[in-house]
C-alpha cells in the first residue's frame, strides 16, 4: 500500500451521503479510500458500483463500535483523515425506538473516538477525525427571521437528534481532553441520488410513481432548508481543508421551503415527465394531510456565513435546479429504487408513537 497517498477512512460509506463522498474522492482524487459500513436497511453496496472495482477503494463490513476490529484496520491502513458518517438518520424511526439510535450514535462514536485518540497518541500521525453532523441538534427555531450559528444551545427535540447532539459533545470532548484533532459540520436537510426511500422527496417519487398517496404532516407548513448532496461533500472537503481544529461549521444550501410546497414542486416535475398517470389531472391529487409527527419541529435554517467566510465555500445548486436533477434521476434508475422495494421496503409510515 502506497504511504505517501492520502489514506482516508469513511464510516458509513454505503450510505446516501457516505457514497457520495467515497465516489468523489475516488474519481477526483488520488487517495486510498476505506469504506467502514455495518450494512444495515440503508447501507447498500450499489450504491458504489462504479467505483467498487477501483485498487485505491477498500471496504469492511463492520460496526464502529467493534474497537478490536477497527483498531486493526486503523493499524493496517494507517489511515491520516476519518469521516464520520456512521449514523442511524430517521427521524420517524428514532420514535418508535431511541435505544438504537443512543447505541449506534452515541455510544459506538464514543468507542469509534476512542480508537482516533488511541491511533493518534501512538502514532503520531497528520490526523484528524471529521464529524457529520445536523441542523436538527439547534432544535425548532421560534423567531422567524432568525438562523441557527455555531455557537448557539442544542435543543434537540426528536431522539435523533438528542443521539447526534449527544455525540457531537463527545467530538468536542475529545478534543478538549485529549487534544484529538477533530471538526465538526451540521448540514440542513440533504437531497439527491441514491438517498433511501424512507426520507421524504425520494419517498413522494417513489409513492406518485406507485400510484400511492402522498402523506404530508399536519398542515405541510413546516420548513426545512435543502442541501443537495454533491454541495454538502464540496462543503465538507472545504472544512477539511481550510477549517480550523476544533471548530464547528454550519453547512446549508439557502433553499428554505415548506413540507406542502417541496410535494408540490415534485408533482410539477412529474407532471411533465413520461410518467404522468393518465387517470389524473395532477400528482397532486394524490397530496392527503395525515396526523403530525410527535415532537415536530416548525421550522429548521442554519447560518453558512462562517464556512462561507472561512473555507470559501457556498452552494451551487438552487433548489429548482438540484430538484429537477433528483426527481429525474429517480426516474431514470428504477432498477436501483425497485431493488429496495423488492427488500419488502414498504412506504408505509412509521414514527406514530407517543
Amino acid at each position: 500500500m502506497n504511504k505517501n497517498k492520502k489514506r482516508i477512512i469513511v464510516t458509513g460509506g454505503s450510505g446516501f451521503i457516505g457514497s457520495e463522498m467515497i465516489r468523489h474522492l475516488i474519481q477526483n482524487t488520488d487517495s486510498l479510500v476505506f469504506n467502514l459500513d455495518s450494512l444495515e436497511y440503508s447501507g447498500n453496496q450499489s450504491n458504489l458500483h462504479s467505483i467498487s472495482s477501483s485498487k485505491r477503494y477498500f471496504f469492511q463490513r463492520v460496526r464502529i463500535g467493534s474497537k478490536r476490529e477497527i483498531s486493526k484496520i486503523f493499524r493496517d491502513f494507517l489511515p491520516n483523515l476519518v469521516i464520520n458518517f456512521a449514523a442511524e438518520s430517521h427521524v420517524d424511526r428514532s420514535i418508535d425506538n431511541p435505544e438504537i439510535f443512543f447505541e449506534t450514535n452515541t455510544m459506538e462514536t464514543l468507542k469509534l473516538l476512542e480508537v482516533c485518540r488511541d491511533y493518534y497518541k501512538t502514532s503520531k500521525a497528520n490526523f484528524l477525525f471529521h464529524h457529520i453532523s445536523t441542523d436538527e441538534v439547534y432544535g425548532d427555531i421560534q423567531k422567524p427571521d432568525y438562523f441557527s450559528k455555531e455557537g448557539d444551545p442544542y435543543c434537540p427535540s426528536s431522539p435523533y437528534a438528542a443521539s447526534k447532539a449527544s455525540s457531537d459533545h463527545l467530538v468536542r470532548s475529545f478534543h478538549k481532553t485529549f487534544d484529538l484533532p477533530v471538526k465538526i459540520t451540521n448540514c440542513s436537510n440533504n437531497y439527491g441520488p441514491y438517498q433511501f426511500p424512507e426520507k421524504l422527496i425520494p419517498h413522494v417519487i417513489l409513492n406518485a410513481l406507485n400510484s400511492k398517496k402522498l402523506p404530508i404532516y399536519g398542515d405541510g407548513s413546516q420548513i426545512r432548508d435543502w442541501l443537495y448532496v454533491e454541495d454538502h461533500i464540496n462543503g465538507i472537503l472545504s472544512v477539511i481543508d481550510k477549517g480550523k481544529i476544533g471548530e464547528t461549521y454550519n453547512i446549508g444550501g439557502d433553499n428554505q421551503t415548506s413540507n406542502l410546497d417541496l410535494v408540490r414542486n415534485i408533482c410539477e416535475i412529474l407532471d411533465e415527465s413520461i410518467y404522468r398517470k393518465i387517470n389524473i389531472d395532477s400528482f397532486k391529487d394524490l397530496i392527503i394531510f395525515v396526523d403530525d409527527r410527535p415532537g415536530h419541529d416548525k421550522r429548521y435554517a442554519i447560518d453558512c456565513s462562517k464556512i462561507k467566510n472561512e473555507c470559501n465555500w457556498k452552494a451551487k445548486h438552487d433548489f429548482s435546479s438540484g430538484l429537477f436533477k433528483t426527481v429525474n434521476w429517480y426516474l431514470e434508475n428504477k432498477a436501483w429504487w425497485q431493488e429496495i422495494l423488492d427488500k419488502k421496503y414498504t412506504l408505509e409510515r412509521v414514527g406514530l408513537k407517543k
